[in-house]
């Protein structure tokens, strides 16, 4: 976890689940520097936006955070375009507010890191461990290799890459 804050320390992420997904995502993200913007649950009542609201009080990267019991995907493409977090955590669902965000025009995209079940698009993610010590590791490591290639994204043909450097993030 120490190696991999400086890249995930402040970024913002949006995340939507299942109800037990999402509070231990929370929690995880929280603890990785991650500021968890929008927390949507569908199936997710009273007692589970009373939990998430605790959670996301109990630090200060949680602050900023709002949880949405009972709030779809369209409602989270409508807070991506309003508040634009800076990567979005779930299923295979996520990639049309992905898709959305690319091609309406807009100077910004909010990538999908598939986490979560179900995962029907990428091979064998769907087999990924996400619990316990494995796990953890599991997700520290995607989350990390998505922010270092957003960052390879952004700077491929800027010509301001020192490339040593690129070789040993």
């Amino acid at each position: 976890m120490t190696d991999s804050h400086a890249w995930l320390h402040g970024k913002k992420m949006a995340l939507y689940g299942d109800p037990d997904f999402t509070l231990g995502m929370v929690k995880l993200l929280m603890e990785f520097g991650i500021e968890p913007t929008h927390v949507v649950c569908n199936n997710g009542g009273k007692k589970w936006a009373k939990a998430m609201e605790k959670l996301l009080a109990s630090s200060p990267y949680g602050a900023s955070g709002k949880a949405y019991p009972g709030a779809d995907l369209w409602h989270l493409r409508s807070l991506c375009f309003t508040d634009k977090p800076d990567f979005l955590i779930g299923n295979s669902y996520g990639k049309y507010i992905q898709r959305d965000t690319r091609h309406k025009g807009e100077e910004f995209e909010v990538p999908l890191i598939r986490i979560g079940f179900p995962i029907f698009d990428r091979h064998h993610l769907h087999r990924q461990t996400t619990l316990g010590y494995e796990g953890a590791m599991t997700i520290l490591t995607t989350l990390t290799n998505a922010v270092l290639e957003r960052l390879d994204d952004e700077t491929r043909g800027m010509g301001t890459t020192d490339y040593n450097h690129d070789l040993v993030r």
